[in-house]
Order: structure tokens, then C-alpha cells, then sequence
């Protein structure tokens, strides 16, 4: 398609730039991202988008035509080495966005025989998780978090409670001891909010994975580390990291948005704060309306082809708007008969999440846990004023103050020895301020045996 096929942003829109690619980056973007979507629409079922300076890419806007893409991996593969731009050295090395594109040796960015083999082990590891087990753990790093704010009358729920909920039960759920679970806690944060210690906090990520991965073939544990390792799938070492750095980066970024935006969500639509609806209602809410991972799912044509109202060359980079399609204006008369579940969210087809259910119950009951705990809280500030950071491939708060009236911290109560994944922590006195951002693990586990 040249220039001139494409239709130029209405004077005003959010979109218009004066060039033929739309750009997701930016506070505009993520200020507004359904203007956004609604100019991309008038393209047809794909547009063309920038995702960062120098970074373009086609992403799909329409329901049907995610669906086709997402459940097609004969004529849309997974595998990123594909990826043209990149191959032929028009991709920027240092651009922010090449982390979430380039290819892993992991189940995300494989295709056929491979891919079937690091996913079966995957499923067959999260699949051991007891959800019953689960529940009792998250309601545990819930309290613990809450009683780190619980005084003060006062808490930012993004950076304080649904942001480290995540990582604090991922550590658990991968078997970490103290002294490991602290590196990732501080690797997978420092990864995802950026800034200075962005390269320190991949290497602390990178040697604490490492580390867990040695521990764990010496000595074996209930735990979805040890369940990966003892797979049939025989994974290397390599392997064995890279299948891990995918299930945390799926596992904490996307979940802490899914947990910040229902809380938003729950806190300032009245069907809700009014108890009218249940949680679980106000979750599916937010994956058919504000999808924590608005757009993503890497695929490349195999060979050139014609699809919707666009010509494809073999190795394009295409995404999914999970947001768009969920969205999208044609499903409105259609939604009420559909699965309150066939939201795309969760993406569809043979690299649809595999954590689907667990990410589900995460969230559930830390909202739950929250709202038990705190009944009285509320929004600190108009809802107009919060903050989104700026991005292409999620929709997230940059922050969401909230207000109540303070209360005592609750005492732990401690987990019956048999409930435990983890090596246990040695106690030392229950920590009386804030922990640091390297040592959330060790407080928590701290905390947790008083």
C-alpha cells in the first residue's frame, strides 16, 4: 500500500501526525487510546502503526480477523526470527520495544514440533498448582502487603499492593528462597518500570534464574520450577530460564494491570461500589473493555499475502489489538450472546495464555482480600486525573492513590509446614517499616513464619 491508500486522521484527532503510520507511543496514546482505535478502524481490519521511533509494524483492529490471525500459524508464525525490519537492520538495537519482539527460545516465539513440546511442558507444570493452595497464598502476600500500609490511611494500590502482589507470588509459585526471590522481585520490577537500574535489574533477573535453576536440580521441590525441570520435555538450562523469564514477565505485568484497572474500576462505577455486581463481574469487565495487554501477540505471514485491506510481505510484523477487537463496533449487537469469556484478552488459538485460570483467581482474590480488609476505601483523586503510562502494548496506571480510614495491621497467620513450596526463611523480628526494593521476598517470608 503506498501513502496515499491510506485515510488521513479528521483534523483534531489524536492520531494525526501527517505521516501514514499511526503512533501508539506517547501520553497521547495513552491518554486516549480509543480515539486511537477508532482512526485505526477506518483503515479496515489492519493498520498501519509505529510503536516506537523507527519500529513499524501492521496491527489488527477487528475481531474475525485477530481470530483468523491468532488460530492460523500455517500462514502466521510465531517464530520472531522472521521479523524482516529486524533481519535486514531497520530495527533501532537500543529501541524499548525490542525486548517484548525479539525471539526467545521460549513457547511464546516458537512454532510446530517446538513449540507443541516447551508449551506441553509449561501446561503440565502451572497444572499442578492446586488452586485451592493458590487462593490461601495470595490472601497471605495480600495481608502481608496490606498491613505495610494499613496505618497509614493512605496507599498508592498500583505501586503498593498490585504491582508487588504479582512478583511476591510468583516467587512462591517458582519455589524461590530468600536470597533468590529477592533478586527477582528487584530484576522483574527494575525490567518493567525501566529507568537507570533497567541493565542491573536484567542481570540480577538473569543471575537469580540462573541460581534458582542450579538449586533446583540439586534439590527438587513442589514447585513449578522443579515440575518444569523433571518434565519429559527434558529442558536444558537455557531452556529452563527462558520458559521462566516468560511465565514472570506474563505472570507480573499484565497481572498487576489486570488487578489495578478492576480496583479502578470497582472503585469509581457505581454498578460496582454499589454492590451490585461481584468481582469476578468487574474482572471480565476489564478484559472485554481495558485489557491489561492491549496489544501484542507477535505473528509474521509466512510467504506475501493479501489479508483484509492490506498487502502483506512475508516476515511483516503484525500484531493483535486485543483492545481494538474487543472492542470492536461489530461485535456490539453480538457480545450479549457471546461467552462472557470469548474476549481475545487472553489471546485465542495454540498460544493462547496457558495461565488463563490461575491469573483469573490471582485477581479475584486480591481485589477481594483488599475490599474485606479496607471496606471503606476510595479513590484519593478525580478519576479524569489518573495517570497512563505511556506504551504500545499495555494498558496501565501509572499510579492510583486511594484513601481510607486507618486500621491496625493484621498479625500473619503462619501456613501449616505442609502448605509451604518454598525453603523456609529464618524469622528475625517482623519488619516495622516499608522493605526495601531488594528484599520484599525475605520480608514477606519474615513476616509470614512470626
Amino acid at each position: 500500500m503506498t501513502q496515499s491508500d491510506f485515510p488521513a486522521p479528521p483534523p483534531g484527532c489524536p492520531a494525526h501526525r501527517g505521516g501514514e503510520r499511526v503512533p501508539l507511543h506517547g501520553p497521547e496514546f495513552a491518554a486516549d487510546p480509543e480515539a486511537f482505535y477508532t482512526h485505526l478502524r477506518s483503515y479496515g481490519p489492519i493498520a498501519p502503526v509505529e510503536l516506537s521511533p523507527g519500529v513499524n509494524a501492521m496491527l489488527v483492529t477487528d475481531y474475525s480477523a485477530a481470530l483468523q490471525v491468532l488460530q492460523n500459524p500455517d500462514s502466521f508464525a510465531k517464530d520472531a526470527r522472521r521479523w524482516r525490519d529486524f533481519n535486514e537492520g531497520r530495527i533501532p538495537q537500543n529501541s524499548p520495544v525490542v525486548p517484548m519482539l525479539g525471539y526467545r527460545p521460549n513457547c511464546l516465539f516458537t512454532d510446530g514440533a517446538e513449540h507443541m513440546r516447551l508449551r506441553q511442558a509449561v501446561t503440565d507444570s502451572l497444572a499442578g498448582v492446586d488452586p485451592h493452595w493458590l487462593s490461601r497464598h495470595v490472601e497471605q502476600v495480600a495481608s502481608y502487603l496490606i498491613s505495610q500500609f494499613s496505618a497509614s490511611g493512605t496507599v498508592d494500590l498500583l505501586n503498593d499492593y498490585a504491582k508487588m502482589l504479582p512478583l511476591l507470588v510468583f516467587n512462591e509459585l517458582l519455589g524461590c528462597p530468600p536470597e533468590i526471590g529477592d533478586r527477582l522481585v528487584f530484576g522483574t520490577s527494575g525490567i518493567f518500570d525501566g529507568g537507570v537500574d533497567a541493565e542491573k535489574a536484567n542481570e540480577e533477573l538473569t543471575q537469580g534464574l540462573i541460581e534458582l535453576v542450579s538449586l533446583k536440580r540439586r534439590q527438587p521441590g513442589n514447585d513449578v520450577t522443579s515440575r518444569l525441570m523433571q518434565h519429559a520435555a527434558k529442558l536444558s538450562d537455557e531452556e529452563m530460564i527462558h520458559q521462566l523469564v516468560m511465565l514472570i514477565s506474563a505472570g507480573t505485568e499484565p497481572q498487576r494491570n489486570l488487578i489495578a484497572n478492576g480496583l479502578c474500576m470497582i472503585l469509581t462505577d457505581e454498578r460496582y461500589s454499589g454492590g451490585g455486581l461481584l468481582v469476578e463481574d468487574a474482572i471480565d469487565d476489564v478484559l472485554w473493555n481495558q485489557a491489561p495487554m492491549a496489544n501484542y501477540a507477535p505473528h509474521y505471514p509466512v510467504q506475501n499475502t493479501e489479508f483484509g485491506n492490506a498487502q502483506l510481505d512475508a516476515g511483516d510484523l503484525i500484531l493483535i489489538s486485543f483492545a481494538a477487537a474487543n472492542t470492536d463496533p461489530k461485535l456490539s449487537t453480538s457480545r450479549q450472546f457471546l461467552s462472557k469469556r470469548a474476549h481475545l484478552a487472553w489471546s485465542a488459538g495454540p498460544h493462547a495464555c496457558p495461565a488463563k485460570d490461575p491469573a483469573q483467581l490471582i485477581a479475584v482474590t486480591a481485589i477481594e482480600k483488599l475490599l474485606n480488609q479496607l471496606p471503606d476505601i476510595e479513590l484519593a483523586v478525580p478519576v479524569d486525573s489518573l495517570t497512563w503510562r505511556p506504551g504500545p502494548f499495555h494498558r496501565a496506571l501509572a499510579g492510583l492513590p486511594a484513601r481510607f480510614v486507618p486500621v491496625q495491621p493484621q498479625r500473619s497467620a503462619a501456613a501449616p509446614p505442609e502448605q509451604r513450596q518454598t525453603p523456609s526463611a529464618t524469622p528475625h523480628s517482623r519488619p516495622q517499616t516499608k522493605p526495601e526494593k531488594g528484599s520484599w521476598w525475605s520480608s514477606f517470608l519474615t513476616w509470614w513464619k512470626v
